[in-house]
């Protein structure tokens, strides 16, 4: 058998596809991004998240299962102890796993839980941030939009990135193939850089916005987003310095990128080491008149993320970006398949290596996501976990709190996505569709059209065959109850 590889699993937060400049975005930054994708990497330019928000979509992509699963819907139901996810079984076959802090699938607190799943946890440290006068006048009238400006110096991520690199500088005299798994928290909010990445965007270059009142039909959890975090009084000017400074996050993304892919190189180990990266979900970074995301909307900015792969050295590789319709999910199953570890468990992701070999392969006709609640799960609403007066005004997630806790607005959607179209269903019947290539930003809602009444009835059969093949699986432990010859058997023979 030959040696295993080093998996290197880089995972920055809520990083939207288009802030790369291979992607075509022509003010983004992110030369190191750009090289790796068009000389060695593969990037799937129609790769989509399961789940719009961390924590859903980090259990979805880490155990190859959708979220409806096992109820992996909210941000407060972590996977429980005892369940295999990618880290686990990697380390069963051999490898030594690392992480740093920043996990969001798995609650520390238990005990003993992380110790199945790592062998060695780097805690991150929080950030020392200076600002400016005008960008403490911003964040106090607009507490809501996540802005924070330019600060003083970037100390976020860079102690972690460190810990990664020495790690990985320890590796070249170990006899176990490492996975190391790096959670970034930029260019997840605050919108917040420094002033080196924020020189770096070109704000002439950068796309215009979408802008709210120039769509129609958007869901109801978007217009009470924008309704409870006031940001019908944001100003022009400052949706384009956050959108210049989320840029820039990823920018400094791509910074950090490098490190970890010097160090490697340096440490002897790069050839031997396939390395994957992406993003948990998007960002809406201003577009639709909104920062941040929202759990249960799912515009491509949101569901649509970076997703580049390197296999190790002696790989078939075809190197540049594919148009391929990709799932996270598929990143699991990719990962084990390159490491030659068998799952523990049935999953639903299937193997890139094909695609990874030749970038004109298929992969997925469909892809999906999912998203928010019944109205009887409120015990799964961020609001109630600050009882029944809800959280503090002063709270920066105070409006996306209060927007969750609104029956109607948050209720459970799921999106379907072909390389055309789009249609979401939710269950009070306030769906959406979309033609993609009429309208690739998603501005106009033509779930009514008649003209579009085949296509939608389509993708609601596909739903449907999605469901059913998906809705649960068998559990692969014997069990002991199951029925045997002797346990048929009359009790006085």
């Amino acid at each position: 058998m030959n040696k295993r590889p080093n998996i290197v699993i880089i995972n920055p937060d809520e990083m939207r596809w288009d802030t790369m400049g291979h992607m075509g975005n022509p003010a983004a930054s992110t030369p190191n991004l750009d090289d790796f994708a068009r000389s060695e990497a593969v990037s799937f330019e129609n790769a989509f998240c399961q789940n719009p928000v961390c924590v859903p979509s980090r259990c979805s992509f880490l155990t190859g299962l959708y979220p409806h699963v096992n109820g992996h819907r909210t941000m407060h139901y972590l996977l429980h102890e005892g369940k295999d996810t990618l880290f686990a079984e990697l380390r069963r076959a051999g490898y030594s796993v690392w992480m740093n802090g920043r996990n969001d699938f798995m609650a520390a607190n238990v005990p003993g839980a992380m110790a199945t799943q790592f062998d060695e946890i780097c805690h991150w440290t929080k950030e020392v941030k200076k600002r400016t006068f005008e960008d403490i006048r911003v964040i106090r009238e607009f507490p809501y939009s996540h802005y924070a400006g330019v600060v003083e110096e970037i100390r976020k991520d860079i102690g972690d990135t460190a810990a990664a690199c020495e790690r990985i500088r320890r590796q070249k005299d170990e006899e176990q193939p490492l996975c190391l798994f790096i959670g970034w928290l930029n260019p997840h909010v605050p919108y917040m850089t420094d002033r080196e990445h924020y020189d770096r965007i070109d704000p002439g270059k950068m796309e215009e916005r979408v802008r709210l009142e120039d769509t129609s039909g958007k869901s109801a959890m978007i217009h009470k987003l924008y309704e409870m975090a006031e940001m019908g009084s944001f100003p022009e000017g400052l949706f384009k310095e956050m959108r210049r400074i989320y840029l820039a996050q990823c920018s400094y993304i791509d910074d950090l990128f490098k490190m970890i892919t010097d160090v490697l190189k340096e440490a002897g180990i790069y050839d031997d080491t396939a390395i994957f990266f992406l993003s948990d979900h998007g960002d809406f970074a201003g577009d639709f008149d909104l920062p941040e995301k929202a759990q249960n909307s799912f515009e491509d900015v949101l569901t649509r993320v970076p997703l580049l792969i390197k296999p190790s050295k002696g790989e078939i590789v075809d190197p540049g970006t594919t148009a391929a319709l990709t799932e996270l999910v598929d990143f699991y199953a990719t990962v084990m398949d390159y490491a030659g570890v068998e799952p523990s468990h049935d999953q639903f992701g299937v193997s890139l290596r094909p695609v990874i070999e030749n970038r004109n392969t298929p992969n997925r006709k469909y892809v999906f996501a999912e998203g928010g609640r019944r109205a009887c799960e409120k015990q799964a609403d961020e609001y109630h976990k600050f009882g029944e007066t809800g959280p503090k005004k002063s709270n920066d997630y105070w409006a996306k709190m209060n927007a969750e806790a609104d029956d109607f607005a948050h209720e459970k959607g799921t999106m379907i996505r072909d390389e055309r179209y789009k249609y979401v269903m939710r269950l009070s019947g306030t769906d959406e569709f979309y033609d993609l290539q009429k309208d690739p930003k998603e501005t106009e809602n033509v779930i009514a059209d008649p003209r579009y009444e085949k296509e939608i009835l389509r993708m609601k059969l596909e739903m449907l065959k999605w469901y059913q093949e998906t809705c649960d699986t068998v559990p692969r432990e014997f069990d002991s109850r199951s029925l045997t010859e002797e346990s048929l058997r009359p009790v006085n023979q």
